[in-house]
């Protein structure tokens, strides 16, 4: 567990800059967002709205409403009047997540009938280049960073503006789970070349043969990260834990990061 203790401060970066009042609900959501995904603030870390407000220079109000968003999220675990703490990783965010992907993205595909312009395709190639990059040197979160870029560019021109909401915000939920599937880099090379089958399908305007190559890339990609998670559990000694519910080991000196996920 990851919890600093009642009275140890929340580990805010340092020069963190005030807010500016017109943006302040959505740039402290945003802020705790990614300093959640990126292990700034670990799992099971306290989460005190007064001492964040006061380091970030506004009232409680805002960060109480950044908090909600984030307990609606799944990021954030909450005991009325009593405490507020970062959500655990866990294989149940896997679960839930991946499948719903799959099925949006193939279908936002599926749906879209203007052809990808060379720029386009040339940005998609530049996202996928970022990730092979990023894996090479072992940088999860960039690698992570790469990827949504990456799964962003091939869905922006669905036509239907509500599939193309829900598919971004269950990739936002799926973050820290994507950065953990990076970190374990063996397996998570192969998501480059998947990403390539799709890009060359977009390139000749074959949106459906792009479209069943990007849902079987969702789901060789879930079928990886469960075979990685089983492994730990192997490696720690332990049976294979098949419930929803198991959650990944943390190695605190590498923030959220499961422990033993070599590259």
């Amino acid at each position: 567990m990851a919890w600093r203790g009642r009275w140890t401060p929340v580990p805010i970066p340092n020069g963190v800059r005030k807010m500016r009042r017109s943006l302040v609900r959505e740039e402290i959501y945003r802020l705790l967002h990614e300093w959640i995904v990126n292990g700034t603030l670990q799992p099971e870390e306290q989460m005190r709205d007064v001492e964040l407000a006061e380091m970030l220079g506004v009232s409680r109000t805002p960060v109480r409403e950044a908090l909600r968003r984030l307990e609606d999220e799944g990021l954030v675990l909450t005991a009325r009047n009593r405490w507020t703490r970062v959500a655990p990783v866990s294989i149940d965010d896997a679960h839930n997540h991946f499948p719903i992907l799959w099925a949006l993205e193939r279908l936002a595909l599926q749906l879209t009938t203007t052809p990808y312009t060379a720029s386009e395709i040339d940005e998609m190639n530049d996202a996928n280049r970022a990730l092979a990059l990023a894996l090479r040197r072992g940088q999860a979160i960039e690698a992570s960073t790469a990827d949504f870029h990456f799964h962003q560019l091939v869905t922006a021109r669905c036509p239907n503006p509500e599939i193309a909401r829900i598919a971004f915000e269950q990739k936002l939920r799926l973050r820290r789970i994507s950065i953990c599937y990076f970190q374990g880099c063996l397996v998570a090379e192969q998501s480059v070349s998947e990403h390539q089958t799709v890009v060359e399908a977009l390139r000749v305007h074959d949106h459906w043969q792009a479209a069943v190559a990007l849902e079987r890339h969702w789901t060789e990609s879930y079928g990886r990260f469960l075979e990685q998670v089983e492994q730990i559990d192997l490696d720690d000694g332990e049976p294979a834990d098949d419930s929803a519910a198991h959650e990944l080991p943390v190695d605190p000196e590498n923030v959220g990061m499961p422990t033993r996920w070599s590259s």
